[in-house]
């Protein structure tokens, strides 16, 4: 397999650091489990933007931000606070945000390498990578931010259906996906991100840390780990916690902590009526907000027959 010599690799980095795509709209630079793209008109319709107080967005689970880049492309917010669990995902947020120019010139080699090479050498150049991704999870500073960052990307591209799983003990596990000529590295929508995400604080911790963000003038946006549908459907690609009944009551806790302050409030999850008519978790837990069950369909599933439309839900405070 060839590799691209450090004075190609120079001369990309000039290359693709005068070109600028600023100003374009940023879509979601990862494909996500639970990604709300296909909800977003039904999403929309509860921005509160129109109402001249509310100048500051929070979007505590923020995932792969298909929401809050639907926020960023059509309104201008004064303060914008993002906040994640994941060590990685957040990482690469603040890579793609503070230090574009050296994630792109990264990526361009991996994508080359990458096209470049037949089914056997692909195999083997993943499975390195996927080595490598998860070396770097169980040591302290064994590599750059960067490289952190442009291998999650690189996993995600390439790796079977786009998934993020990692097993108990937080290693990423998903094979190699089929893609005959994976988009590695769209540098037109990495540097739309970049731009959108310019003046984004972006936070990795626990969601109840976004409290001291929160006021009377803030839209929140929480697309929790949904609760599973039935004793075998829980799915946990997005770490190693776990996230239960105990977990979506502290939730629900503290959204009504914060609506106490004024905060417009939206929730989705994912309703309990689709496997019982009789599970009334979220109407008992949320019985003083609106509620509302929309179509979504269901797209990550091992049994292929169970794929299909549901209905989730959408709570709010207003």
């Amino acid at each position: 397999m060839e590799f691209m010599s450090a004075k190609d690799t120079e001369k990309l980095v000039d290359f693709i650091t005068t070109r600028h795509d600023a100003g374009k709209a940023a879509k979601p630079f990862l494909k996500w489990a639970g990604g709300k793209g296909q909800l977003i008109k039904n999403i929309e319709k509860y921005y509160p933007f129109s109402c001249a107080e509310i100048t500051k967005y929070a979007e505590p689970f923020v995932g792969g931000g298909a929401v809050l880049f639907d926020v960023l492309n059509k309104h201008d917010i004064n303060e914008v606070y993002i906040n994640d669990i994941n060590p990685d995902l957040i990482n690469a947020y603040r890579i793609i945000r503070d230090d574009i120019n050296g994630l792109i010139a990264k990526l361009s080699v991996m994508q080359e390498e990458y096209q470049s090479a037949g089914t056997e050498q692909r195999k083997e150049l993943y499975s390195a990578q996927r080595l490598r991704f998860n070396e770097i999870k169980a040591s302290p500073k064994p590599a750059t931010d960067v490289e952190r960052a442009a291998l999650i990307i690189f996993l995600n591209k390439s790796c079977f259906n786009g998934l993020y799983r990692v097993n108990r003990k937080g290693m990423f596990n998903v094979p190699i996906g089929a893609y005959k000529k994976p988009l590695i590295c769209d540098e037109n929508n990495l540097r739309a991100v970049s731009d959108k995400l310019r003046n984004v604080r972006i936070v990795c911790g626990d969601y109840k840390d976004s409290a001291e963000f929160i006021d009377k003038h803030t839209f929140v946006y929480f697309d929790p780990p949904y609760r599973p549908l039935t004793d075998t459907a829980s799915f946990t690609a997005y770490s190693e916690n776990q996230f239960n009944d105990e977990k979506q009551i502290e939730l629900a806790d503290f959204a009504g902590k914060i609506s106490k302050r004024g905060a417009k409030v939206l929730i989705s999850n994912s309703d309990p009526k689709n496997a019982d008519s009789s599970d009334d978790f979220f109407d008992k837990l949320y019985s003083s907000y609106r509620i509302e069950r929309v179509e979504a369909a269901r797209m990550i599933n091992c049994n292929s027959e169970a794929r299909g439309k549901i209905k989730e839900l959408l709570i709010s405070n207003y």
